[in-house]
C-alpha cells in the first residue's frame, strides 16, 4: 500500500451525469457539475466547473474555481462575412450537399483559452477566445473578459478592467516560485493548515525554508 493512501480520498474525476464532455481529459478530483457542456477542454488536478457551464478549446490548471454559468471561449462568429449565422460555416445543418467549413473550425481551435492555477472565475463571467488568464487570478460574477489577465490580478466589468492584485509583486513573485499548487500530495496535505491559519508572509517564510 503506497504510504500516501491515507491522505486522499478517491482521486477519480466525477462527472455529473448530465454533463456532456466530448475529447476531455481531466486530472485527478476534478468535478464537472450537472449539465456542465465541454469540448476539446483540459482540467488539471483539483480544479472543478460547477453547473451549467460551458467550455470549449481551453486549458484549465489545478485549483481552479469555475462557478456556475461560466463561458469559456465563447463562440466566434464570422462578423466579415456578408452573414454572421452558421449557415456559412455549418451549412451541413441546413442544406444538402454542402459541409462544415473546416477553415472556420480551425480558426476557432487556434483561439484556445488559457486559464492558470489557482484561478476563481466567478458566477456567470464570459471568457473570449484566445484569452490568456494568469495564475491566482480573480474574475468578478458576470465579467467579460476580452484582455489577458495578469497573475493573482483581480478584474471586473463588462469589458473586464483591473481592480487590483491580491499581493504585493513581491509576495507575487515568491507564491509563483514556490509553486505550491504542482506539490506532492504528502507536502500538500501537511500545509493545509498553515494555508488556513497564517499570514501570506508567514506562509511564505515558512514553506520557502522547508523547500530549501
Amino acid at each position: 500500500m503506497d504510504e500516501d493512501d491515507d491522505l486522499l480520498k478517491d482521486p477519480t474525476p466525477k462527472v455529473h451525469g448530465s454533463a456532456t464532455a466530448q475529447d476531455c481529459t481531466f486530472g485527478r478530483f476534478v468535478v464537472i457539475g450537472e449539465r456542465v457542456v465541454m469540448r476539446d477542454v483540459t482540467v488539471g488536478d483539483f480544479s472543478y466547473f460547477e453547473r451549467h457551464g460551458e467550455a470549449i478549446y481551453t486549458d484549465v490548471g489545478r485549483f481552479c474555481s469555475i462557478a456556475a454559468n461560466v463561458r469559456i471561449n465563447a463562440l466566434e462568429h464570422p462578423m466579415e462575412r456578408v452573414t454572421t449565422h452558421k449557415v456559412t460555416y455549418r451549412p451541413n445543418e441546413f442544406l444538402r450537399f454542402h459541409g462544415i467549413d473546416y477553415g472556420f473550425r480551425d480558426r476557432r481551435r487556434s483561439k484556445r483559452v488559457t486559464i492558470g492555477h489557482d484561478v476563481w472565475i466567478g458566477h456567470g463571467a464570459v471568457v473570449m477566445p484566445g484569452i490568456t488568464i494568469g495564475t491566482g487570478a480573480v474574475i468578478g460574477a458576470n465579467a467579460v473578459v476580452t484582455r489577458d489577465v495578469d497573475p493573482y490580478t483581480i478584474v471586473a466589468g463588462m469589458p473586464a478592467k483591473p481592480l487590483r492584485t491580491r499581493f504585493e509583486p513581491a509576495v507575487i513573485d515568491r507564491l509563483l516560485a514556490l509553486a505550491w499548487w504542482d506539490w506532492p500530495d504528502e507536502r500538500l496535505h501537511a500545509a493545509i493548515v498553515d494555508m488556513q491559519a497564517l499570514a501570506i508572509d508567514a506562509f511564505l517564510d515558512k514553506w520557502e525554508e522547508a523547500g530549501r
